[in-house]
């Protein structure tokens, strides 16, 4: 039960609905009790007739009349406040599992880059879901059935001594047994639930990839082979639901055995008592047996609560991994400061700690707000680091990243981010509307703004030739553009923020060279008086900034103006007679 304390806060939060509750479930079994207490008079009542006790056979009719009405009346409040109680407790479980996958949903926001390279897509996906559901079983129905029985126990078990002490001990005999039955199982079902909800994250990580991945499957037509790993995942885990039903099946036979038995006592027990007079009354007995038959549900929810608390302990326990994962990444200042755009990179080095990489060695170099920076250089050689770094995405640890002449960790990192302007090279785009896509960078942007983002961004024709236009819905990950198409879109959105510091991470490698001369004319207008840094392999994109750079495996060999670097021999020069080449060839 330790996992499960993380819950113990949400209780707290809903204690008051919680409290009254447990006064509807005892109001509830005070009337379910009144039933077997009215049978077992009515009992009485008609013995006593036979027996020639009473003879008014008018005043015997209107006794059994007025029992009957009782447990008419009884039956239905206690329908009633049982009603109310799974109104108060289900519903309290439905904000609990709401708070709880909100406070998942936030920390996996909080969450570093770093954490999503080292877990799959579809584990987050199913601790926020599968994970949850099973703890909103305890949070819910597991709470409000093991607050139901033990009052039932415990108001049925004190009225049957008070009764009946004897009888009472033959009847609750074989608990003891379940008791140490369900003790025994409970081990075996916390272990084995651990081990199903394990293979329920791999088949929906594998699930997702093969379908985010499904163009890449069939282009190499591999359909077979992931059919045959599918198949293999799906019989391990099959398998291992399988051993866990096995071992919470023995649950009910274990039930029905115990009833059993305990009817038998109540009538053997029960019966010798009466015929020595030990127990006055035949409707004594009569009572007994509802009432054992009454702790039938209790006895069979003790083993099906058993086994939706050890579900939950296990699934709270993956949830708690996520929950007590600290960010690579904090916010040290609370203080929100207006940033200009001022970047200094001094003795830099930034190695990445999942693979040991060192992408950045003793980088230095500094952009003045309202600068345009383009870095040049081969796959892998830091250009996209720079631009991760900036975002504080990852933490300088060796050397100093400066914005504005303030160390980078010293600024609020919400008020970093909001003024950059990022556009990735891989563009991502949300299965919504071109419109909201768009919308994203400026959630309050009319859709005049829009459209003059989309119109520099050199999208907007494209956009108006769909047939629902703007209101086009897109694909998972933008699947309905094209690669340019979804390039420029993220442009768009990255220039209707309007930041003072924007980032293009090699996003025109995508489109056409005379597109490419549209959009970099309208990145040079937007951009006069913010800080603008390039990432390309191309040097069409690079000419005309103030300032480039060439990286080669982390380290700057050559930086200057577009002319000063045309004159020194190296890298950019020859990649620029490539490119021109290239350029002549297709021309």
């Amino acid at each position: 039960m330790k996992e499960l304390q993380h819950l113990n806060h949400y209780f707290k939060k809903y204690s008051g609905r919680l409290f009254l509750g447990l006064a509807i479930t005892i109001i509830a079994t005070v009337f379910k009790l009144i039933v077997p207490k009215k049978i077992g008079d009515i009992i009485n009542i008609i013995e006593s007739y036979i027996n020639g006790t009473t003879t008014d056979i008018e005043l015997v009719k209107h006794q059994l009349l007025i029992n009957i009405l009782i447990i008419l009346g009884t039956a239905l409040l206690a329908g009633f406040f049982t009603f109310l109680m799974r109104q108060t407790f289900i519903v309290v479980s439905r904000n609990i599992e709401f708070d709880l996958k909100n406070d998942i949903f936030k920390q996996y926001e909080r969450l570093s880059l770093k954490f999503y390279k080292q877990n799959r897509t579809g584990d987050l996906m199913n601790r926020i879901s599968e994970d949850v559901g099973k703890v909103r079983m305890y949070a819910g129905p597991a709470l409000m059935y093991s607050v139901t029985n033990i009052t039932l126990l415990a108001v049925t078990l004190s009225y049957m001594f008070y009764k009946a002490p004897t009888l009472t001990l033959y009847a609750i005999a074989p608990l003891p047994i379940l008791s140490i039955a369900i003790y025994k199982l409970s081990a075996a079902i916390h272990k084995r639930s651990t081990v199903v909800q394990q293979y329920l994250s791999k088949l929906t990580s594998f699930t997702q990839e093969s379908f985010s991945g499904i163009s890449v499957i069939k282009a190499y037509g591999i359909e077979t082979r992931i059919n045959k790993d599918f198949d293999e995942l799906a019989e391990g885990s099959k398998q291992k639901n399988v051993d866990l039903a096995k071992v919470q099946a023995l649950f009910f036979p274990l039930m029905i055995l115990l009833i059993g038995l305990s009817n038998i006592l109540v009538i053997y027990i029960g019966g010798t008592q009466y015929i020595n007079g030990k127990i006055e009354h035949l409707g004594t007995i009569v009572e007994f047996l509802i009432y054992v038959n009454m702790l039938t549900w209790p006895v069979a929810v003790v083993g099906w609560v058993t086994s939706m608390v050890q579900q939950a302990e296990a699934s709270q326990k993956r949830i708690n991994e996520f929950l007590n994962e600290k960010p690579d990444i904090e916010n040290l200042k609370k203080t929100v400061t207006k940033i200009k755009g001022d970047i200094e990179f001094n003795n830099l080095t930034f190695t990445y700690s999942d693979t040991n990489i060192t992408a950045l060695k003793n980088l230095s170099f500094t952009i003045k707000s309202g600068e345009t920076l383009a870095i040049i250089g081969n796959t892998g050689a830091g250009k996209s680091t720079i631009l991760e770094l900036i975002g504080r995405l990852y933490d300088v640890e060796d050397g100093q990243l400066k914005i504005d002449d303030k160390n980078i960790k010293s600024l609020h990192i919400e008020n970093l981010r909001s003024s950059i302007g990022y556009v990735p090279q891989d563009a991502f785009l949300f299965s919504d509307s071109i419109l909201n896509n768009i919308k994203f960078g400026k959630e309050n942007a009319t859709d005049e703004e829009v459209f003059e983002a989309a119109k520099k961004a050199s999208v907007h024709k494209n956009i108006i030739s769909f047939k629902e236009g703007y209101d086009t819905i897109l694909g998972e990950r933008g699947i309905t553009l094209s690669g340019g198409q979804k390039q420029r879109v993220s442009i768009a959105r990255a220039i209707i923020k309007n930041p003072n510091i924007l980032l293009f991470d090699d996003c025109l490698s995508a489109v056409d060279t005379e597109t490419e001369e549209k959009i970099l004319k309208s990145i040079d207008m937007i951009s006069s008086n913010k800080t603008t840094i390039i990432v390309s392999h191309r040097i069409s994109s690079a000419k005309n900034a103030d300032k480039i750079i060439v990286l080669h495996e982390g380290e700057i060999i050559q930086q200057g103006t577009h002319n000063e670097l045309l004159t020194q021999e190296g890298y950019y020069k020859e990649l620029y007679a490539k490119q021109l080449l290239e350029k002549e060839n297709e021309d």
